[in-house]
């Protein structure tokens, strides 16, 4: 059961990320375990079974990011992550398409909902499915947006087209999500970050499944 992080969590992130090789991670592995390994495995699965609970009809699969980097990937950066993240997506998605998301870093923590790693052809089949409807899309991008959440995305330099101020701010975006970002502490040392974060994903559900729709409808996805 998640009790909530500690500022301990915080500093252990500092101090890897100055001190990113594996001697010292090695004489740091109790630590790594006790105050970031385990709590956050914990809010994964809370997090997850609160979803389960709440959405019984849903099926969604929990994926949690290990401390290692892939070793093919490394670019001359340390052997371990100086962050922590997990998904919540549809049994049915690979890689590129929507999921719910929790980051922990040593200075802040970010949740929200998006397309993990979009595909230029699944971009090109949202704006599509907006032209298709823009009336619905900006009821669900008014709605979503009481939420506090605020839309994500590199943007491309050269508009896609000008549909309405609230179109606007999603339609000309390579990637899209939605993401609340801040400081570490506060919420991240509460045990009621779990439902919390449940909370906020029900609240993000009717864009996610619109997400989900423009997944399906795409034939390039990558789906089982």
């Amino acid at each position: 059961m998640f009790e909530g992080f500690t500022p301990q969590t915080s500093n252990f992130l500092w101090e890897l990320a100055f001190n990113n090789e594996r001697p010292w991670f090695l004489a740091h592995k109790e630590e790594f375990e006790r105050v970031l390994n385990t709590p956050f495995k914990a809010l994964a699965a809370d997090t997850a079974e609160l979803m389960a609970r709440r959405l019984p009809r849903r099926s969604f699969r929990l994926h949690v990011s290990r401390i290692y980097r892939d070793a093919r990937r490394l670019f001359g950066r340390g052997p371990y992550k100086d962050h922590l993240w997990f998904t919540l997506k549809d049994n049915d998605i690979l890689l590129e398409g929507p999921c719910f998301w929790f980051e922990l870093g040593a200075a802040d923590y970010s949740y929200g909902m998006g397309f993990y790693s979009a595909t230029a052809a699944q971009m090109a089949a949202f704006r599509r499915k907006v032209d298709a409807n823009p009336a619905r899309f900006e009821r669900l991008a008014k709605s979503v947006m009481k939420t506090g959440f605020a839309v994500t995305g590199e943007e491309y330099a050269r508009p896609k087209g000008h549909r309405s101020q609230i179109i606007d701010q999603w339609y000309n975006r390579k990637r899209l999500g939605l993401e609340i970002s801040r400081d570490f502490g506060g919420e991240v040392l509460s045990s009621e970050l779990p439902v919390l974060l449940a909370d906020s994903f029900e609240k993000l559900l009717p864009m996610y499944d619109f997400f989900m729709e423009v997944y399906l409808e795409e034939p390039g996805s990558n789906r089982k």
